[in-house]
């Protein structure tokens, strides 16, 4: 389903690209074909928008499209004839949809001047779809446009990648995630957490209204606690809070991220009191820790997580490692 059609925001959200489509436009060196590759969330279909908008638009001023004239109205309303979409049918894009575009294409059109194609998830064209596509793309036609979305570009045919030009995708900022999280119900604390845990919207909503990683955050914020009164606290809280969350690698290797932002956190804080939190609503005993510990202590603690990461990967019990890590955290030991 395609997305309504809105340029708004986009030029603080991918400046890059957005200035690389505006000088590509203001030169008139516009290319028989582009690929936008960025991962979910980035803002694939408002950066193509903005292309196609600032391509057709007669009354841009600064290389931005006015979205008032007739042109920028019609696109709007997605009522323009130049102008083709086209999405996976099912799992695939098949070859008898490109077969149709490619006609489409062909035509004489009603509408005078350059017509564009857009290809949504370029990725899921199949061998057969990709073939067809490259015959097309081999032989340009200099009023004919296509701009391929993807966040996978490694997935097309490499012939396909070497007859587009390339505008890649920024990852989304932290800052402009967490308020679209926020935007969307997520408590401000959760959304600081998992917006360092993904830069993809749908990724970090899918974790913040997740129980286990719920379970997982509280349950790292009641470790650090216990960590800071004793061994014995933080051994015993392993026990009681940390079973299910050890089952799996996959929520094992979170739980680890989870704390070694925390520590992060009582870094920052040390070194900046008004530090941008991963646990907001943690910072009043984050600054506790800080004023105990020496950033030579920290950094080591910080090691020394990262070590527990190595040696999950190693297939270590899961358990016992969190029960090192614990020892480790307070004793200053590494992993023998």
């Amino acid at each position: 389903m395609e997305e309504e059609w809105s340029i708004q925001g986009i030029e603080k959200i991918q400046p890059t690209a957005i200035k690389q489509i505006q000088s590509i436009v203001a030169k008139n060196r516009i290319g028989h074909a582009y690929i936008i590759e960025g991962a979910n969330g980035t803002g694939k279909t408002k950066v193509m928008q903005f292309f196609v908008q600032l391509m057709f638009c007669e009354n841009s001023t600064e290389n931005v499209p006015c979205e008032t004239c007739r042109n920028c109205k019609r696109l709007k309303s997605s009522n323009h004839l130049n102008i083709t979409q086209l999405e996976p049918d099912g799992q695939n894009i098949k070859r008898n949809q490109i077969d149709e575009l490619i006609h489409e294409m062909s035509k004489t059109s009603i509408e005078r001047g350059r017509k564009v194609y857009v290809i949504h998830e370029a990725d899921r064209l199949n061998t057969s779809s990709s073939n067809t596509l490259l015959k097309f793309l081999e032989e340009p036609q200099s009023e004919i446009t296509a701009i391929l979305l993807t966040d996978k570009m490694h997935a097309l045919l490499p012939t396909i990648r070497s007859r587009c030009q390339h505008i890649g995708l920024a990852t989304m900022p932290q800052g402009v995630l967490k308020k679209k999280l926020m935007e969307e119900g997520i408590t401000d604390s959760m959304a600081s957490t998992v917006s360092r845990m993904t830069n993809q919207v749908e990724e970090a909503l899918i974790l913040a209204k997740d129980e286990q990683f719920g379970l997982a955050r509280k349950s790292v914020i009641k470790l650090v606690e216990a960590s800071e009164k004793s061994v014995q606290d933080a051994l015993m809280c392993i026990h009681e809070d940390f079973g299910p969350l050890l089952k799996e690698k996959e929520s094992a290797e979170q739980v680890l991220d989870l704390l070694l932002f925390a520590y992060r956190d009582i870094v920052a804080i040390k070194a900046t009191p008004l530090a941008v939190c991963t646990y907001p609503d943690m910072i009043s005993f984050w600054k506790q820790i800080a004023l105990q510990k020496t950033y030579e202590q920290l950094s080591k603690q910080l090691e020394l997580i990262l070590d527990a990461k190595q040696n999950l990967h190693r297939n270590m019990n899961r358990t016992l490692m969190m029960e090192q890590l614990m020892l480790n955290l307070q004793e200053g030991y590494s992993f023998v």
